[in-house]
């Protein structure tokens, strides 16, 4: 292959009908795949795309086509399976900012958006070259072209001579494109999602005739589970499985598949892939397992290209299946032991062997599934496609998620954030372990395990985390059958005192507050409980209650406008009936509106069938064994109802920038070097290229000259050693503070350089600050989540105090806002005990300023502000330590792509 071929810009793309294909820069030898796509357009698609009929192209032509210097001439092609059937171009004079572009499409691929994405491509590559603005000659009877610039969302400008539409746009991304396209990349991903869970005849390949093998379960629960549609059994060594006739191939076949389950040994996955891709088929479910979870992940990787590359999403390998409950598909190709029970929860599971417990211990607290998914290996399809489907899903309004590992967590954040506002996202994320926590030199990154970055995604995007599977069907229960309730305050209705106070002790140490019944409410409750109740809240009805009384007791907690969620909890004594009980809190919940109830029965019998009929058309009543559970998971569900009330907010375009500048001194910095940590006043410069403030400091090489540097300043000052790549400069002499003579800065400059000797890196002098809060205020980049802002209390004992929080970028003006306000400590900063209250909003434009530089400079890998002093008016950062690397950016980052192959 050429030297100066780009590889970097080739992608797996997903289409508007859920295909796929692949894009790729084009390459000398492609003359014979441009000649037969040429030889397969229409004569009017040659006309629209050329003016006039013309012929075949010359080989001299086809050279020219084909000859690119990837720079000032570019062409993107896609390819599906080995044939080219799109073209995209464009031509500029050498270092021009205007292009112009060209499209031809194969007439059968026309209308599933893909010369929408080669656009998006197209540009993306050309801004990394200079180029700002794309133009094209068009037919005016060339709808489906227009169409192309009009959808893609730049802002196009018309105009029409000589019988041809002149196109001009900006390429630069607008808001407007950036939306447009997020739009496009959620109807095709859930399409893409759609035809594996709503295909419309099946064929399972490696279906055995004996039961118990994975195929033959597989083929079995098909027919059994009642999929609408037929179902193939594949079999080379078997003429009937299950009674149904087999084919030996998949190509065998006479029908159409859409959907293929693969359930043959790893070895022959390929050759099976490979005739499913001949054969037409749209997607792959591999339980097959042996692939990187074994070592093999060069086959998995090649197994993806396979697939996609013939316009197929693969979900696996080494899964359990999927299942789709909807009765116009009925599909359960699973090899689970049982059906799988209808329901509102979209369920994803990396571990296919918790996914299927787990279906099996929803069922049993009737929560049923819309859909399920064992991603396996997540080879290809992940949680992030699958939160695009359930997005529009109409029969998914809750979803679960238990994951080992992220593809694309920005991407997630995005998506989780948008789908979390309609539909609750409760999430297992397994590793919390210090075993993971990434070794790192300075503060920050150390202070940044990948568990903490997991809990700050979760937290910007509106995810429920849980520790527990437990707690993920806990708090299913919750939000599939109750309402988010409107606060924290919860009203405790029980027969007997003890569980009472239980209840409240893990309700406020769950986060809630149990507050004093109003005097209204407990007066209309001693007016018909028994004079030996207690009103106060938790209510103990005592134990003589009768099922009558707590159909009253529950209608007036509910009145009241200071409860916002009711828990109700049953002792069974010998004169009440639980079943009576039950009928009672289920008549009471007519009236609960907007309020959540949930029960707990503290009985070693099954909680009462009654407690799961549906109050109304959206709920049925919650049963816990005990009320800790119960308090956990209503939490759950006040933390998420309070996350969709806050404002969504957004990156503010802050003043006083100098990007030029600061890329300057990144790129001057890593001219000669791969990875470096920037020298203190380097470091100091590119903070102010962002508008944050930071302390005057000057360099020394001597004694002399640092303190005549200090003279300059002003006395007293602080004399520091001037390594960058020195984290920790306390612990080994590196900082004298308080210095009020230049004797005295003399004095320090020879103990640090005894001290220190070749790792001093000469000194950095700056004045004493005035006395503040000590912050510290970080980023560092995450191997999978990207940069981190990190916010925490500062100084030397940051790392012993560890009351810190993190950020994903980009940062909004709500991130900065619930950062400040995160820690334990975070009262200090707001007026603690009579003194006076911190600058709190200069700290958050600093926060948005650090998150910003973060965004837009990916070689900053560590950088380090410790402490940041905030004041009463104002902050000011005086430590300042940046490491920078040479980061190679994907040229088509921020267009839609697929993830390569895990």
């Amino acid at each position: 292959m050429d030297e100066h071929y780009p590889a970097a810009w080739e992608s797996d793309v997903v289409l508007t009908d859920g295909g796929t294909v692949h894009l790729r820069p084009i390459r000398p030898t492609d003359d014979a795949g441009l000649l037969g796509l040429f030889s397969r357009l229409s004569s009017e698609t040659i006309y629209m795309r050329f003016f006039s009929p013309v012929q075949a192209p010359t080989d001299a032509q086809l050279a020219h086509f084909t000859h690119v210097d990837y720079e000032n001439r570019m062409a993107l092609v896609a390819e599906l399976g080995d044939a080219i059937v799109a073209v995209a171009r464009y031509d500029r004079p050498p270092g021009a900012e205007q292009a112009e572009v060209a499209f031809t499409v194969q007439d059968d691929q026309q209308g599933r958006g893909l010369a929408t994405i080669m656009l998006e491509h197209l540009a993306a590559v050309g801004r990394t070259h200079g180029v700002r603005t794309f133009v094209a000659e068009t037919l005016p009877n060339n709808r489906r072209m227009l169409g192309v610039f009009r959808d893609a969302g730049f802002q196009v400008v018309r105009e029409f001579a000589d019988g041809v539409v002149h196109v001009t746009f900006p390429i630069d991304p607008t808001e407007t494109s950036q939306a447009m396209q997020d739009e496009r990349e959620q109807i095709s991903e859930a399409r893409s999602v759609r035809r594996l869970l709503a295909p419309r005849s099946i064929a399972v390949v490696g279906a055995g005739r004996r039961p118990g093998t994975i195929g033959h379960e597989v083929f079995r629960n098909l027919l059994e589970g009642g999929f609408t549609g037929p179902v193939y059994p594949v079999n080379p060594h078997a003429d009937v499985v299950a009674s149904v006739h087999a084919y030996p191939t998949v190509l065998a076949v006479p029908d159409v598949v859409d959907l293929a389950v693969v359930t043959v040994p790893a070895a022959s996955v390929a050759e099976v892939v490979q005739q499913c891709a001949d054969k037409g088929v749209h997607g792959l479910i591999v339980i097959s397992a042996g692939f990187a979870e074994r070592g093999s992940a060069e086959v998995e990787h090649e197994l993806v290209e396979l697939a996609r590359r013939h316009g197929m999403r693969l979900v696996g390998p080494n899964g359990m299946g999927v299942v789709n409950t909807h009765p116009d598909i009925s599909m359960n190709a699973t090899f689970a032991p049982f059906q799988p029970v209808r329901g509102q929860i979209g369920f994803a599971s990396q571990s296919g062997a918790l996914g299927i417990e787990l279906l099996g211990q929803a069922a049993s607290l009737g929560l049923g599934v819309s859909t399920f998914v064992s991603m396996g290996n997540k080879a290809d399809v992940s949680g992030n496609d699958l939160l695009q489907y359930w997005d529009h899903d109409p029969d998914t309004n809750v979803i679960l998620l238990y994951l080992e590992s992220f593809g694309n967590p920005r991407k997630f954040a995005r998506l989780a954030r948008r789908v979390g506002h309609s539909k609750p996202i409760i999430a297992v994320k397994s590793g919390r372990s210090g075993a993971g926590t990434r070794a790192a030199a300075s503060h920050t990154a150390a202070l940044a395990s990948s568990d903490v970055a997991t809990d700050a995604l979760f937290r910007q995007a509106g995810v429920i985390r849980v520790d527990t599977l437990a707690e993920l069907l806990d708090t299913a229960q919750v939000l599939v059958h109750q309402p988010l309730p409107p606060g924290r305050r919860v009203a405790i209705v029980s027969n007997g005192g003890g569980p009472g106070i239980l209840a409240s002790d893990a309700c406020e140490g769950a986060g809630l507050e149990v507050p004093l019944l109003s005097a209204e409410t407990q007066a209309e409750l001693r007016s018909f409980v028994s004079p030996d109740a207690s009103t106060a809240n938790p209510i103990d009805l005592i134990a003589a209650a009768t099922a009558a009384t707590y159909e009253r007791a529950l209608r007036t907690v509910i009145a009241d406008p200071d409860v916002d969620a009711i828990l109700v909890i049953f002792v069974p004594p010998l004169v009440t009936d639980s079943d009576d009980v039950a009928r009672a809190i289920v008549a009471a919940a007519s009236a609960a509106g907007p309020k959540p109830i949930v029960a707990c029965f503290l009985t070693q019998a099954n909680a009462p069938e009654i407690l799961q009929v549906e109050v109304d058309e959206r709920r049925s009543i919650p049963c816990f064994t005990f009320p800790e559970a119960a308090a956990v998971a209503l939490s759950r569900a006040a933390g998420h109802g309070e996350w969709r009330r806050r404002p969504e907010g957004s990156v503010p375009d802050l003043p006083g920038i100098d990007r030029p500048n600061a890329h300057r001194l990144v790129a001057d910095a890593l001219e000669s070097v791969e990875d470096v940590w920037l020298a203190p006043e380097v470091a100091s410069e590119l903070c102010r290229s962002f508008g944050i403030p930071v302390a005057p400091l000057r360099h020394a090489d001597s004694a002399a000259t640092a303190a005549a540097a200090a003279e300059a300043l002003g006395f007293p000052v602080a004399l520091k050693a001037g390594a960058g790549a020195l984290v920790h400069k306390t612990d080994v002499g590196g900082v004298v503070l308080g210095l009020r003579s230049a004797a005295e800065v003399s004095d320090a400059f020879d103990a640090m350089s005894a001290a220190l000797g070749d790792k001093l890196g000469g000194v950095v002098v700056q004045p004493m600050v005035e006395a503040g809060i000590e912050t510290i205020v970080g980023v560092t980049q995450d191997p999978s989540f990207g940069p981190l802002v990190l916010f925490g209390m500062g100084g030397v004992g940051a790392e012993l105090i560890r009351d810190t929080a993190l950020s994903l970028v980009p940062l909004t003006d709500v991130d900065a806002s619930d950062l400040v306000r995160s820690l334990r400590s975070s009262p200090l900063l707001f007026g603690y005990r009579g003194a006076p209250p911190a600058d709190v909003a200069a700290l958050e434009d600093l926060l948005l300023r650090i998150g910003l530089l973060a965004d837009e400079l990916p070689q900053v890998r560590e950088l380090d502000c410790n402490p940041v002093v905030v004041r009463t008016d104002g902050v000011i950062a005086i430590d300042i330590k940046i490491r920078v690397a040479r980061t190679p950016e994907h040229p088509t980052a921020d267009v839609r792509r697929l993830r390569a192959p895990a």
